[in-house]
């Protein structure tokens, strides 16, 4: 695991802030509430894990977050400014062209396109001029270490190839925030180590402010910061010490959550 020691939270700059954040889906004869009044800061720099069962309302804070889906209640802060008027077209499509880079558990890259046009994909959407889209995705795919696979498909990769290649298409256009969704939920477990150590690489060299979803306690062990979501709301919180007993904290932690003792 990478040793990095944390920063002082006064030193960082406060990137996205929730206040109040609720969500019911509304049904004809009955209401689900899925997330309940949710009050989080994420600093610029950070990588925070989200973690919690199926139901928890880990993905519905995500669609909330990516302007996907409106919450009921509660407010969004970008860089300080309220941004609850996101979730209209084309203010939301435009909120996430500008501000969000996603990371799937199954890639999400399209199949008929090489690694080289997937990662170009975001810029041309942006109408970057081609000769800067050509070298910035040559940079990248330097960077991390896809260039020798520049025409390939996706079918010719392997996971941890194809996540990569995610990975290179999510940061390319230089997004405020990182939503990763399950990253490493289809790799085996050595490669799930090169795609984190690849993440927290990112993280460091771009000041990335990365969100993890996951139900791993040793994927949580990468992040900074993990909060652990039931019942819609963050019952719990854990600061990761860069220690070996990071992992049975929060394999603890997630233990109780998964019991229901909140």
């Amino acid at each position: 695991m990478i040793n990095r020691i944390p920063i002082p939270r006064q030193r960082l700059t406060e990137v996205l802030r929730i206040e109040g954040m609720s969500k019911v889906f509304k049904h004809k004869n009955h209401s689900i509430t899925a997330l309940k009044n949710i009050h989080c800061t994420i600093y610029q720099g950070e990588m925070v894990a989200i973690m919690g069962t199926s139901g928890s309302g880990k993905s519905t804070l995500l669609n909330m977050l990516s302007a996907i889906d409106e919450p009921t209640e509660g407010a969004i802060f970008l860089f300080g400014k309220q941004a609850n008027a996101i979730y209209q077209e084309p203010r939301a499509s435009n909120f996430r062209k500008e501000n969000i880079g996603f990371i799937f558990q199954s890639f999400h890259l399209l199949k008929d396109l090489s690694v080289e046009d997937n990662i170009a994909l975001p810029l041309i959407l942006n109408d970057v001029a081609s000769r800067e889209i050509q070298e910035r995705v040559q940079q990248i795919m330097e960077k991390l270490g896809i260039a020798a696979w520049h025409k390939h498909r996706p079918h010719e990769l392997s996971g941890g190839q194809q996540q990569r290649v995610a990975i290179a298409r999510a940061i390319i256009t230089n997004p405020p925030i990182l939503l990763a969704d399950e990253p490493t939920g289809a790799l085996d477990f050595n490669t799930t180590n090169d795609i984190l150590n690849l993440l927290v690489q990112v993280q460091k060299e771009q000041t990335q402010t990365i969100l993890l979803v996951t139900h791993d306690p040793h994927v949580a062990t990468f992040a900074d910061r993990v909060l652990f979501f039931h019942d819609g709301t963050i019952v719990d919180s854990y600061q990761n010490e860069r220690s070996p007993h990071d992992l049975d904290m929060i394999l603890s932690k997630f233990k109780a959550v998964s019991r229901g003792e909140y």
